[in-house]
């Protein structure tokens, strides 16, 4: 490294120790392949607008319990190398890392965390329920579907689908909660079962009187034999009991007869709490919640519903919002209506407002706007993670503005009453899920469109003091003269237009619907995500690889124009740390479109909580315009991208 290169990092190195409160506030940092990434004692003292303007960041944002720094591919190991030296951690790794994220919570946070990986898991088949439903409900009340048989009875067999999934639904969350700590999945299903038994009086005709229920007398106790439909707090329960249950077992029962007793004193123990302990907890707890939920409506009323929409994006910053799922399906089971599911989905679109509000004070800024309206875009989907840490979070009083948009829209949801009758989809897919009693439709369009104003308004109103910007901004691509990599010696046929095809098969989504928020921020590029249908990544045209990331989950690619591309294979996958990925390529070497560059393992990058959708990038387009092209399921044969 060059004496002028040390230096310009050694100066992004100091500032980075200031702005986050020193070294005493850091308690660990690691890198991955486009991330600088830091444990603090304390994330309060940290100045995020600060962090924006260092020399070479393109990005910063919290994610759970780690402040994340955007310098791109290649230029973060150079910066980290300082760094780390300088905060003397330099052979800290990721699972390091992670150890110290996860000290740093208290336990309640981790309960939280724990509670929200749960739903994580099995929100694509609470989605589909909740859908179905919807549909279901429109073309119940369509006079043609009641008249029509063969109408009628595609209808039927919707909403026989969708009461199938939501009645399954605590044996989906047994499974799940069994998987998330560390249990073996089968014996959460198998728990699931025992729940839902057709040998236990069903819960909801136990609870209106139409049914005997048949109690046991063990040990002078009684057990009544009802079962637990709607029981999603006890399933949550029940399934880390298993869980922890089939742990134990499997570590205490000899290995000679392992394989027979362990699963079967693990059922057998979990059956047994079920009905004695966790069942009765868990339908207290579940009465409990339900009970407050509704206490609070009625007794609070409009100003209830107001706060509650008000700070709902602030809980989705910390990540804990999945928890919300459980109390959704709970209020469901028990009262038929959901009036969470509307209250969180005009936060959604207010913090969308808030968007606008900002792109309307920097209408001239070319950069704004390839942030703002592709974030819009997404809050249209209910993705708000590019535009809170894209936009809002970022420049502070966006922020504000949506809170208090969403405020506002949660007020019309109590004025009109409005509720759902599933849970899992928000906006616009989420008018769908809309009960259409009272003019559910109109009064869903009325309350978003509401809080869109709003966010929007009051955004625009707190700019005033916003004197940045709306003018022709001047953006110095820098770090193009800073790169590491040894291409940026050579000479590139920068003319040279360049089409580039899918690195994977699968669905190929624009990138600001990815899953990963910063990628979605197009912070480091433009670009297209791909929902993979297997491991093996293809080079998408030719040139030469100048990065192999050492846990070979991301490679670089330098183009014959001098564009760089980067492919990064799951979210998060860094964490494992090069475990189920293999590499094809070396840097230095040419490549050849359709080439393998490296595979990895879906199946195990999922079993590890992650997700394998995979990024691909152009990371530096060398001032040529990036045009994207999504595909419901390509291969390397399909373009996705051009760039000139």
């Amino acid at each position: 490294m060059s004496q002028e290169k040390n230096e310009r990092y050694e100066k992004i190195s100091q500032d980075l120790i200031r702005l986050v409160g020193g070294k005493d506030n850091i308690q660990g940092t690691a890198h991955c392949a486009t991330r600088l990434r830091i444990v603090l004692k304390d994330l309060d003292v940290v100045d995020m607008r600060g962090i924006e303007n260092v020399d070479l960041v393109k990005g910063v944002f919290v994610a759970g319990d780690q402040l994340q720094i955007i310098f791109g591919a290649g230029l973060v190991n150079a910066v980290y190398e300082v760094f780390a030296d300088d905060v003397q951690m330099k052979n800290m790794s990721l699972s390091d890392l992670k150890t110290e994220a996860n000290e740093k919570m208290n336990p309640l946070q981790r309960v939280l965390k724990a509670l929200s990986d749960v739903f994580i898991d099995i929100m694509p088949g609470i989605l589909a329920a909740a859908l179905l439903t919807g549909i279901s409900g429109v073309l119940g009340n369509m006079e043609i579907v009641q008249q029509n048989a063969t109408l009628y009875g595609l209808n039927r067999i919707i909403n026989i689908s969708s009461g199938a999934i939501f009645g399954f639904l605590p044996l989906a969350v047994a499974y799940s909660a069994c998987k998330r700590f560390g249990g073996r999945p089968i014996l959460g299903i198998v728990i699931g079962c025992i729940m839902l038994s057709n040998s236990l009086a069903d819960a909801y005709a136990a609870a209106q009187g139409t049914v005997d229920v048949e109690v046991l007398h063990i040990f002078g106790f009684p057990v009544e034999l009802v079962g637990f439909q709607g029981g999603i707090i006890v399933a949550l329960l029940i399934g880390v009991v298993t869980a922890k249950l089939d742990i134990f077992f499997e570590r205490k029962v000899p290995e000679v007869i392992r394989l027979l007793v362990s699963p079967l004193l693990t059922t057998l123990v979990s059956a047994l709490l079920l009905f004695f302990i966790v069942g009765p907890i868990g339908r207290g707890l579940a009465s409990g919640i339900t009970t407050g939920l509704v206490w609070m409506t009625q007794s609070f009323g409009l100003i209830g519903y107001a706060i509650f929409s008000g700070v709902q994006q602030l809980i989705v910053i910390t990540g804990l919002h999945h928890v919300f799922g459980a109390i959704e399906a709970q209020l469901l089971a028990d009262t038929g209506r959901n009036f969470l599911n509307p209250l969180m989905s005009v936060a959604i679109i207010a913090q969308g407002g808030a968007v606008l509000g900002y792109l309307a004070r920097h209408y001239k800024e070319m950069k704004t706007k390839e942030l703002c309206i592709p974030s819009f875009i997404s809050v249209l989907f209910g993705i708000t993670e590019p535009a809170l840490f894209g936009v809002n979070i970022r420049y502070r009083y966006p922020l504000a503005g949506g809170c208090i948009g969403g405020a506002i829209g949660g007020a019309v949801v109590y004025l009109t009453n409005l509720a759902a009758l599933g849970f899992g989809t928000t906006v616009v897919p989420g008018i769908a899920l809309a009960d259409p009693a009272h003019g559910g439709y109109v009064n869903y369009i009325i309350a978003h469109v509401t809080a869109l104003a709003a966010g929007f308004i009051v955004t625009f109103i707190l700019g005033i003091t916003d004197k940045t910007g709306n003018g022709d901004e001047q953006t110095a691509e820098i770090e193009a003269d800073e790169e590491v990599s040894a291409d940026s010696k050579e000479n590139h046929d920068t003319d040279k237009e360049e089409i580039l095809y899918s690195p994977a098969r699968g669905e190929v989504l624009p990138i600001d619907q990815a899953a990963d928020p910063a990628f979605a921020s197009k912070a480091m590029g433009d670009g297209v995500a791909v929902n993979p249908e297997n491991g093996e990544i293809t080079a998408p045209a030719d040139g030469k690889i100048s990065l192999v990331f050492p846990t070979k989950h991301a490679v670089g690619i330098t183009l014959d124009s001098g564009v760089e591309l980067l492919i990064h294979a799951g979210i998060d996958t860094v964490k494992m740390e090069g475990k189920g990925f293999r590499e094809f390529v070396k840097a230095g070497e040419r490549v050849k479109k359709g080439d393998k560059l490296i595979t990895f393992d879906k199946e195990l990058v999922e079993k590890n909580g992650f997700s394998p959708q995979i990024m691909f990038l152009v990371a530096d387009a060398k001032g040529k315009t990036v045009t994207v092209t999504p595909a419901p399921k390509a291969d390397n044969t399909t373009e996705v991208i051009r760039v000139k």
